[in-house]
């Protein structure tokens, strides 16, 4: 059903992008808003995976550099029925941790310094198979295609506010009415709706990634307490991150309060707890707990 409902999500992003390039250049601007989004999966599809790293300065680890989180992403992939991500490390004492990559075999797993340092083995173990429940449920690439088309409706939307400015007292008076209209709902509500669509998108995999995560992992308590710490470590040391990949991290690195919060692309942490807590009691993933 969530696969289901995710594909409905993008396909009604992939219509807002076309709608707004009709409303920038009409029928031609339908098609190339719908060849944009084309060229933007594709672009995403390939090349998402070094362009996060390269953004946060990744590094990669091996066992020589990092040996226990190496070895634990190795043990981990075991229990997770996949091949061994690629292992890198991002210079911040923020507590975070995502992953990335187009598939199961070109897929990475990225910790923050700072992650290491605040957890627990079990905890970091949690958090890791919660990056790998990502991988297996092909999130990451979900994830990089509405990031991408969501930032496209934003672009179109900047054409149309400055086709406004140059263009706005050339209207005839004819269509200039419907035109202007047109243009104001995609400067105004065409982004908010991509984004509002995005964060549909984004939360719903997350709490099915908290639920691989406890099942490859074998011990939701250890995500529930994962969660809790990170949560207040970012709150105390936020980090410097790009709104468009806030998505791909274990919990959000941006802070904000008010109407900030409506567009969070996480669920409530303490609802994510509670429904770990909730596996716990129940005895899911308790059978095969990671060691």
């Amino acid at each position: 059903m969530n696969q289901v409902k995710t594909v409905l999500l993008l396909g009604l992003l992939t219509g807002l992008l076309m709608v707004a390039g009709q409303a920038v250049g009409g029928k031609q601007g339908m098609l190339v808003g719908l060849v944009f989004a084309a060229v933007m999966n594709i672009g995403a599809y390939w090349f998402s995976d070094r362009i996060v790293l390269a953004m946060y300065r990744a590094k990669p680890a091996d066992e020589s550099t990092y040996p226990e989180l190496v070895r634990l992403v190795r043990d981990l992939t075991v229990n997770a029925g996949l091949p061994m991500p690629k292992v890198y490390v991002i210079p911040t004492m923020t507590p975070n941790a995502f992953a990335t990559g187009r598939d199961p075999q070109h897929a990475a797993v990225a910790a923050t310094e700072g992650i290491m340092r605040l957890l627990t083995r079990e905890e970091l173990a949690a958090v890791m198979a919660h990056e790998l429940a990502h991988v297996k449920h092909r999130d990451t690439l979900i994830s990089a295609i509405a990031a991408t088309i969501a930032g496209a409706i934003g672009y179109l939307a900047h054409i149309a506010q400055w086709g406004m400015i140059f263009a706005g007292g050339n209207r005839d008076r004819e269509n200039g009415g419907a035109n202007a209209i047109a243009m104001l709902l995609t400067i105004i509500v065409m982004p908010i709706a991509a984004m509002l669509v995005q964060m549909a998108i984004s939360r719903s995999r997350e709490f099915l990634a908290d639920e691989g995560g406890a099942r490859i992992s074998g011990n939701p308590r250890a995500l529930a307490s994962a969660l809790a710490k990170l949560e207040r470590g970012v709150e105390a040391a936020p980090m410097d991150a790009e709104p468009a990949t806030a998505h791909m991290f274990i919990v959000n690195p941006l802070r904000g309060g008010g109407l900030l919060s409506l567009f969070s692309t996480h669920p409530p942490t303490a609802q994510r707890i509670a429904r770990l807590e909730e596996m716990a009691r129940r005895g899911v993933g308790l059978a095969g707990t990671y060691r």
